[in-house]
């Protein structure tokens, strides 16, 4: 029986410290920035924009691009994935101006230009804060928020606390914390995540259409996230599988492009492919 019980112990100490461990080191595993020396000057092909940088009032400052369609329709916020910084997420903007729609996309925290100690509860202030300057230039029937994996997740709750005209969830996943289980199925999370990211809570309560486009061969975020997800909030939302689509590699499908353009568009038309994004790669490793 005392055997057992030392045992038992090491096991339990083992297990308090790796539990320790993941409460400080979690930000490594979900966030990947790519961080910018301020005199950074970014530089996109056929494409106009502004750079911004944002004073919060906590000392962060939030550094963002705004690209520039002909005769924009709207605009769309853009919130990015966990990895690199806008300088290479600038290249998707393109999938949007194409249809008439300026772009506005921010660096979280930590990422690319901008600065502060990143938090769940900072980034959605951060989020708010951005879409309440958006709107001191344009109504909000007139803004689209667009969230693309760990941006899906924000996006959700920007869009369930205003009255944007419309979500759109890219690889959304239904929690951080469902998807961290899939991993770590023995982990106390519900006490060691700090950042839980509810999507499906928030969901419920958004007002505008919800589009929700997900890969049916998502090995990172499963397409039964999407699915979920979009049974959350069955009024508003509409799911768009992409047959064969991974999780990093969507806009190297012509059926990502022709859906976008459906939504954007409200009504399916005929697009020019070389005007998108389909040929770019998020990076060189296996598309998953």
């Amino acid at each position: 029986m005392e055997k057992f019980f030392y045992t038992f112990g090491i096991i339990l100490l083992i297990y308090t410290i790796i539990s320790v461990l993941l409460y400080y080191l979690q930000e490594s595993f979900i966030f990947k920035p790519e961080k910018l020396s301020t005199d950074f000057q970014f530089s996109y092909e056929n494409q106009e924009f502004e750079e911004y940088n944002f004073d919060l009032p906590d000392g962060a400052i939030i550094n963002g691009l705004r690209f520039k369609a002909k005769n924009p329709k709207g605009v769309v916020m853009y919130l990015k994935g966990n990895s690199k910084s806008i300088k290479g997420w600038g290249k998707f903007a393109v999938d949007f101006t194409a249809h008439g729609y300026d772009v506005a996309m921010i660096d979280y925290r930590g990422f690319g230009k901008s600065t502060g100690k990143r938090s769940q509860e900072a980034i959605k202030r951060d989020m708010q804060f951005i879409y309440d300057k958006i709107k001191e230039k344009i109504d909000e029937k007139y803004i689209i928020i667009y969230g693309r994996s760990l941006g899906s997740g924000f996006a959700t709750k920007l869009a369930s606390i205003n009255n944007p005209k419309m979500l759109i969830l890219d690889a959304p996943y239904y929690s951080m914390k469902n998807i961290t289980a899939r991993y770590l199925p023995f982990m106390p999370l519900s006490i060691i995540l700090r950042y839980p990211i509810p999507t499906y809570k928030w969901i419920k309560h958004v007002k505008c259409p919800i589009h929700i486009i997900h890969g049916t061969n998502d090995k990172l975020i499963p397409f039964s996230a999407a699915i979920k997800l979009s049974k959350k909030n069955p009024e508003m939302a509409r799911l768009y599988p992409i047959i064969d689509g991974g999780h990093k590699n969507l806009n190297n499908f012509e059926a990502y492009h022709k859906v976008l353009a459906e939504i954007l568009l409200n009504h399916k038309n005929e697009i020019d492919l070389s005007k998108t994004s389909i040929h770019v790669q998020h990076n060189k490793k296996k598309n998953t």
